[in-house]
């Protein structure tokens, strides 16, 4: 099992929220009404870890160590809403999310592959890692850039352990996890198509199309775009890190060399014809 061991490692990197968060340097000249805003939609995008916690352990019904894991996952994902809110509510309580709207991005997740899955939330996680990054630099107000460098190490921890319960999959089923992966691989690392991809921005039920998306459901649904292009400005230099750092350990786990989206995608259809 890895969850004892996924545990021990998450345990030691905790911080705590009173004593860890430098609340007492909060300086009210460095924060602005679109700061506020988003620091407001981020603290609802996180909160739908919630739906994603129940599509997780519905989909891995057969697998208790994974969804043992997810008790710390959850645990964390949540953490990073509330301390977002903290935030707010300290020193901005009008741009507190209400019940309602935290609420409102709590529905139900189609069934989906599990292997595409974990693929996909590991993409996710590496590329929430940059976006919080990007953010820490924009924000000049030092507690919030504290608070945004301290998530985007969580998200990178949280990158590790999917990668190492891919691995994990890559053992045990072999050339069907790897076609599956790749499969996913190849849309989130294809810059062309990739750039804001990410599992809250992604359709994930067919019977509320197009209001099927966790983006869709926030107060403001447009505000991502906004944040990634015109604040945070996540460029094609942020984004080649995320790409890189997909294709870096996706060729390590499969054990191939893989430089280039292009080369992935040869590596997915010799996969498929293998599988098929």
């Amino acid at each position: 099992m890895l969850y004892p061991e996924m545990f021990r490692a998450l345990e030691a990197a905790r911080w705590n929220m009173e004593k860890d968060i430098p609340w007492d340097q909060f300086d009210a000249s460095k924060i602005a009404p679109e700061h506020l805003q988003t620091i407001k939609m981020n603290a609802i995008t996180e909160w739908s870890a919630l739906p994603a916690t129940e599509m997780f352990l519905r989909d891995n019904r057969d697998d208790s160590d994974f969804s043992a894991f997810m008790s710390i996952w959850f645990y964390e994902e949540q953490k990073h809403a509330l301390v977002l809110m903290e935030y707010l509510r300290r020193f901005a309580p009008e741009y507190l999310p209400t019940e309602e709207e935290l609420h409102e991005v709590r529905f139900e997740f189609d069934p989906a592959p599990a292997m595409e899955t974990l693929m996909l939330h590991f993409c996710g996680e590496i590329r929430l890692t940059h976006w919080y990054k990007a953010a820490a630099e924009w924000h000049q107000e030092p507690v919030i850039k504290f608070i945004y460098e301290t998530l985007s190490k969580d998200e990178a921890r949280h990158a590790g352990i999917y990668l190492k319960y891919m691995r994990r999959a890559v053992e045990r089923v072999g050339d069907s996890a790897r076609l599956a992966f790749a499969k996913i691989g190849v849309l989130m690392a294809n810059t062309k198509t990739a750039k804001a991809l990410h599992p809250t921005n992604l359709h994930v039920n067919k019977e509320m199309y197009p209001q099927d998306s966790v983006q869709s459901h926030l107060p403001d649904p447009g505000w991502l775009e906004r944040w990634l292009d015109n604040q945070i400005h996540f460029d094609t230099i942020w984004e080649g890190k995320v790409v890189n750092g997909i294709l870096r350990n996706l060729s390590a786990l499969l054990d191939v060399p893989i430089r280039s989206a292009k080369d992935l995608s040869q590596y997915r259809k010799r996969m498929a014809s293998s599988v098929g």
